[in-house]
C-alpha cells in the first residue's frame, strides 16, 4: 500500500466569507473527503482514497492518501478508511465534506458491506457536498472543475480522466507486478491529482461568499462561447478530413486507370 502524507500551508482562513452549514463555522470540524474508484458492473476497489483535514495550530491542511499496489490492497484500503475515520471521530470530527460525494459513499458502503465491515457514514457525520450548496444557492448545476474555474482556482498538474484512472486500477488489481513497472512520475500524478480534488473543497469552502450570481453568468457565457468555438473547429477538420478523402479516393481512381493503361 501506498501512503502520503502532505502539510500544505493555508495563507488565511476567511471565515466572513466562508461557507456555513446551518449557520455554523465547520473548518475544525471538518474532513475534506474523495475517492478514486474502479468499477466493472458494480464497485470493484477503491484505487485511491483521499482526505483532508484543517489544523487551525499548524494553519495547514493535513492531506492523507492511501493507493492500492495490487488486489491484496483492496481489502486493506477498505480497513484503513475505516480506521482513518474512526480516529477523526476520536478528533471531534462531525463533518464530511465532498463534491457529488454520493458516487464515492456508494462505493465505499458497498465494498464495506461486501467485505463485511461494519462501519455506517451516516451513524456518525454530517455530510456536506459542495455541488449540492451550490444548487442550493445559485439555483444552477456544475462541475468541480468549473467549479474551481469560478473561484480562480489553479491546478498543479495534469487533469486524468475518469477512464484512464479506471484502467490504471484494473491492470493494479489483475497484474500483482504492473505498479513496479509503473513509472514514478504517473503515481505522482494519480496522487496530486486526487490531493488536488481534496485540497480544494476546503479552498472553495473557504472562499465560498466572494463569488456572486454576476460571476456565475460570466462564466457561463466564457462556457458557451469556448462550446461554440470548439464545434466550430471540429466543424472544419470534420470538412477539411472529408476533402482529404475525396481527394485521396480521386487519387486511388486516377492510379487505377493509370495502371489499368
Amino acid at each position: 500500500m501506498l501512503i502520503h502524507n502532505d502539510f500544505i500551508p493555508v495563507d488565511s482562513l476567511s471565515i466572513q466569507s466562508a461557507l456555513k452549514f446551518n449557520n455554523k463555522d465547520i473548518f475544525d470540524k471538518a474532513i475534506f473527503f474523495d475517492l478514486e474508484h474502479y468499477l466493472y458492473k458494480e464497485p470493484i476497489c477503491i484505487g485511491v482514497f483521499g482526505a483532508a483535514v484543517y489544523s487551525k495550530e499548524h494553519k495547514a491542511i493535513i492531506s492523507t492518501q492511501y493507493m492500492i499496489e495490487n488486489q491484496k490492497d483492496a481489502r486493506q484500503i477498505l480497513t484503513m478508511t475505516e480506521e482513518y475515520f474512526k480516529e477523526r471521530m476520536k478528533d471531534g470530527k462531525e463533518y464530511i465534506v465532498t463534491f457529488s460525494g454520493n458516487n464515492d459513499f456508494l462505493v465505499v458502503n458497498h465494498l464495506f458491506k461486501k467485505y463485511h465491515i461494519e462501519f455506517c457514514f451516516k451513524d456518525h457525520f454530517e455530510h456536506v457536498d459542495l455541488q449540492k450548496e451550490y444548487e442550493v444557492r445559485f439555483k444552477k448545476n456544475i462541475g468541480l472543475k468549473n467549479l474551481e474555474r469560478l473561484y480562480k482556482i489553479e491546478r498543479q498538474g495534469e487533469l486524468i480522466s475518469g477512464i484512464n484512472l479506471a484502467k490504471t486500477f484494473s491492470r493494479i488489481i489483475k497484474d500483482k507486478g504492473y505498479i513496479q513497472r509503473m513509472p514514478q512520475e504517473k503515481i505522482n500524478k494519480i496522487l496530486t491529482y486526487n490531493e488536488q480534488d481534496v485540497v480544494n473543497l476546503f479552498n472553495i469552502m473557504n472562499q465560498w461568499k466572494q463569488v456572486e450570481i454576476d460571476d456565475v453568468i460570466t462564466l457561463e457565457e466564457i462556457l458557451l462561447e469556448e462550446k461554440a468555438e470548439k464545434l466550430e473547429l471540429k466543424k472544419k477538420l470534420e470538412e477539411e478530413n472529408e476533402k482529404n478523402s475525396t481527394l485521396r479516393t480521386e487519387l486511388r481512381d486516377l492510379m487505377g486507370e493509370l495502371d489499368f493503361q
